[in-house]
């Protein structure tokens, strides 16, 4: 990997993967449609000269294939509100793979659990049956398969699949990521879904470097790829942990059927999620068996340190906001 675009640089784990890969000193094109955006990334990451901006539209081909001049790599972080998921998101792959098919580019794309559907083993890997029911399921297999299709015979894809993720970039994304937003500001918080269930979580700085390494492996291309978190957590314990490095007490409110289809009248986002909590009751936890295999060792930061330092992380940028 000489050179590398990030499409979706700009979001929980676009700016993840960028921060790794200028971490590892490989020239890097962080691509989004917000220049304000995309120069606060590179100025938190120190300005970096082997790190650019490109600002285009992903859902326009050509915007990618003239910002990706010189990348052999291209990271694919984008997506689409969880609204539009069904009417958005394939037509967004297939204006990253048009571009990476014309230009010959290996591709990452970064996608969840959801295809699988309900568990059916304590450890699932990479050769789960896929079998959805609910409609962001069924959209993401439709994705899955058109990622693969034969007709973008010039581009090699791996999908990489993380559990729900939580860090200093984790945005609304993320369900974790609002709720530790929230008890670092002090604030009152909303946890989605059952906060006594264990439930899988990986921290993003090691999502990162795992699929960064993947990117390296040319054998890893064609193939789906499992990012483990730390083990389970209660939400409970994630709570416990983030009032401790916040200072904070304010409460924490659950969020299930009811409370996130009321909310939904106003967000549109949260009536959304309601199909998708059968995921904090059945919680879906994936196997890292294949990737210590073929690759190395998971890396698995303890949640204690993890979430003491996305509190801190978060405290620290609402800071600097507020000195500006």
């Amino acid at each position: 990997m000489k050179k590398a675009i990030v499409i979706g640089a700009t979001g929980g784990t676009g700016a993840s993967v960028t921060e790794e890969l200028v971490r590892r000193g490989i020239r890097t094109i962080a691509f989004g449609r917000s220049r304000g955006k995309l120069e606060q990334l590179k100025a938190n990451l120190g300005n970096p000269k082997h790190l650019t901006i490109a600002v285009g539209d992903a859902f326009r081909p050509n915007d990618i294939v003239t910002a990706s001049e010189g990348a052999d790599v291209l990271f694919h972080c984008a997506n689409v509100p969880y609204h539009e998921m069904v009417s958005k998101l394939i037509p967004l792959g297939e204006s990253v793979m048009e571009a990476a098919n014309r230009l010959s580019l290996k591709v990452v794309v970064i996608d969840g659990i959801y295809p699988y559907g309900r568990r059916q083993a304590d450890r699932v890997t990479e050769d789960h049956p896929k079998q959805p029911h609910t409609r962001k399921g069924k959209i993401r297999l439709a994705y899955e398969q058109m990622l693969f299709d034969d007709r973008w015979s010039r581009a090699k894809v791996m999908i990489v699949r993380l559990p729900d993720y939580y860090g200093p970039t984790a945005n609304e994304a993320s369900y974790l990521g609002s709720t530790l937003e929230a008890i670092a500001a002090g604030k009152m918080a909303f946890f989605i879904g059952n906060m006594r269930v264990p439930r899988e979580y990986v921290y993003l700085p090691d999502a990162a470097f795992m699929i960064a390494e993947l990117a390296a492996k040319d054998e890893a291309y064609g193939e789906n790829w499992h990012i483990p978190g730390a083990g389970l957590i209660s939400g409970r314990e994630i709570v416990r942990m983030a009032r401790q490095a916040s200072g904070s007490s304010k409460p924490v409110i659950p969020l299930g059927r009811g409370g996130l289809s009321l909310l939904g009248m106003a967000v549109p986002v949260m009536k959304e999620v309601v199909e998708m909590l059968y995921l904090t009751e059945e919680p879906l936890v994936l196997s890292g068996d294949k990737y210590k295999r073929l690759i190395g060792p998971v890396r698995a930061t303890p949640f204690e340190e993890g979430i003491t330092n996305t509190v801190r992380a978060l405290q620290r940028k609402a800071t600097n906001a507020a000195e500006k």
